[in-house]
C-alpha cells in the first residue's frame, strides 16, 4: 500500500512540474475554459475532473470545450494567405490617387510616419491576439468578453465588404469573358447600347493647337468632339451596369452579369471548403499572380507615348501639401484601408499559427510587402494614365480626377482598367 502510495505521489508531482514548466514556456493557453496546450487540447477545463481518478490527482488532459485548432501546414501559407488578403483595390488604386492627390512623393512622408506609429503595431496585435487565443475574430475576445461586441461588429463589416469586392471580382470576371470576342465590344460605337454622343477617336489636342480650328473632324466639330464619350464608358455605363434614370426605375436584371457573379461565388467556395489545407494552397496563385500581372503591365505602361510624364506626375513632390490636415487624415485612413486593420480577418489567418510562431517578424515583412505593392503599383497606374491623357489630347490631372472615386480609384478610369 506504502509502495502505490509513493507511486502515485510521483506521478503528481511530474504532472504538476510539467503543466509549471509549460506555462512559463507560455506553451498552455488561457482559453476560458482552462488551459489549452499546444495541440489544441484543453488543461484543467470544465468537466475535467468528471473522469474520476485519486484524490488531489491532476484532471487528465482531455479534448473538452474548443475543438481543436487547425495549423498552416507550412507558414509560408499564412504569410501568402495575409499577402493575398491585405494587397487589393486599395493598393493598386486608391494609393496611387492619394499620392498623387496629396503631394506627390510628400505623401510619403505622413504615410511612413503612420505607418510605423500606428500600422505595424496595430497589424502585430491582431495577429499575435490570434496565435495566443487560437480563436476567431469573435471567439478571441474571451481573453476581455467586456468587448466581444467588437468580434460581432467586425464580422458585419466583413459582411459588407465580401458582397462589395465579391461584385468587383464579377466585374472583372465578365470583362475577361468578354474579351475572347473577334472584336472587342468596348473598342467601338456600332453596338446597342452606343448612344450619339459615342466617339472611336479623340482629337482633343488638335482642337487645343488649333490645327483643325472650328472645321469639322469626322463629320463633328471641336465643340461637339468636346462632348463626346468614349466607347469604353458607354459599354461600362450602359451595357454592363445599365445605369437607370434614378432609383424609381430600378430597370431588369444583367443575366450575363448575374451568372458571373455566381460563378465567382461557386469559385470563392471551393477556395475555402476544406479550411486552411486547401486556401493555403491555392493563395500561392492568387497572392503572386497579381504581381505577374503587375510587372506586365509596367513593363507594357512605361513603352506607351506619354508614360513618362504621367510616372512624374505621380511623383512630383509639392511640400506645401504637409502642412494640410487632410493629407494626414488621407494617409492614416489609406493605411487602415490597405493593411485590412480592424476586420477581425488578421486574428482569424493568425489563429492558424503555430504558438511559438514568430509573428513580430511576419508582421513587419508584411507591412513592408503592403506598403511596397502600394508604391510599386502606382507606378503601374500612372504609366498607364498618361498614355490615356496621350490619346485623348488632355492633361494628365483631367485624366486623374475624373469622376473621383473615394474608396478605390477614379470611377472614369475604372472601365479602362478593366479592359487593360
Amino acid at each position: 500500500m506504502a509502495g502505490m502510495e509513493k507511486s502515485a505521489l510521483n506521478s503528481d508531482c511530474c504532472a504538476v512540474n510539467l503543466v509549471l514548466g509549460e506555462e512559463k514556456k507560455g506553451h498552455l493557453i488561457p482559453n476560458g475554459n482552462g488551459h489549452q496546450g499546444v495541440n489544441g487540447n484543453l488543461v484543467g477545463g470544465a468537466g475535467a475532473g468528471a473522469a474520476g481518478g485519486a484524490p488531489g490527482a491532476m484532471p487528465p488532459v482531455d479534448k473538452v470545450g474548443y475543438p481543436e485548432r487547425e495549423t498552416w501546414t507550412r507558414q509560408m501559407d499564412f504569410i501568402m494567405s495575409c499577402v493575398g488578403f491585405a494587397v487589393g483595390l486599395g493598393n493598386v488604386w486608391r494609393f496611387p490617387y492619394l499620392c498623387y492627390k496629396n503631394g506627390g512623393g510628400v505623401f510619403l512622408i505622413p504615410y511612413m510616419l503612420i505607418v510605423f506609429a500606428g500600422g505595424i503595431p496595430i497589424f502585430f496585435l491582431e495577429i499575435a491576439l490570434g496565435q495566443f487565443m487560437k480563436a476567431g475574430s469573435i471567439n478571441v475576445w474571451n481573453i476581455a468578453p467586456l468587448f466581444k461586441g467588437l468580434g460581432y461588429a467586425s464580422m458585419v463589416i466583413v459582411f459588407f465588404c465580401n458582397t462589395y469586392y465579391i461584385m468587383v471580382l464579377a466585374w472583372g470576371f465578365y470583362y475577361f469573358i468578354k474579351s475572347f470576342n473577334a472584336t472587342l465590344p468596348w473598342s467601338t460605337c456600332n453596338n446597342p447600347w452606343n448612344t450619339e454622343s459615342c466617339i472611336e477617336i479623340f482629337r482633343h489636342d488638335d482642337c487645343l493647337n488649333g490645327t483643325i480650328g472650328n472645321s469639322s473632324f469626322g463629320n463633328l466639330t471641336c465643340e461637339e468632339l468636346a462632348d463626346g464619350r468614349s466607347p469604353i464608358i458607354e459599354f461600362w455605363e450602359n451595357k454592363v451596369l445599365n445605369i437607370s434614370d434614378g432609383l424609381d426605375q430600378p430597370g431588369v436584371i444583367n443575366w450575363e452579369l448575374m451568372l458571373c457573379l455566381l460563378a465567382t461565388w461557386v469559385m470563392v467556395y471551393f477556395c475555402v471548403w476544406k479550411g486552411v489545407k486547401s486556401t493555403g494552397k491555392i493563395v500561392y496563385f492568387t497572392a503572386t499572380f497579381p504581381y505577374v500581372v503587375l510587372i506586365i503591365l509596367l513593363v507594357r505602361g512605361v513603352t506607351l507615348p506619354g508614360a513618362y510624364d504621367g510616372i512624374m506626375y505621380y511623383i512630383k513632390p509639392d511640400w506645401s501639401k504637409l502642412g494640410e490636415a487632410q493629407v494626414w487624415i488621407d494617409a492614416g485612413t489609406q493605411i487602415f484601408f490597405s493593411y485590412a486593420i480592424g476586420l477581425g480577418a488578421l486574428t482569424a489567418l493568425g489563429s492558424y499559427n503555430r504558438f511559438n510562431n514568430d509573428c513580430y517578424k511576419d508582421a513587419f515583412m508584411l507591412a513592408m510587402i503592403n506598403s511596397g505593392t502600394s508604391f510599386f503599383a502606382g507606378f503601374v497606374v500612372f504609366a498607364i494614365l498618361g498614355f490615356m491623357a496621350s490619346e485623348q489630347g488632355v492633361d494628365i490631372s483631367k485624366v486623374a480626377e475624373s469622376g473621383n472615386w473615394t474608396s478605390t480609384s477614379p470611377a472614369t478610369n475604372k472601365p479602362q482598367a478593366y479592359c487593360l
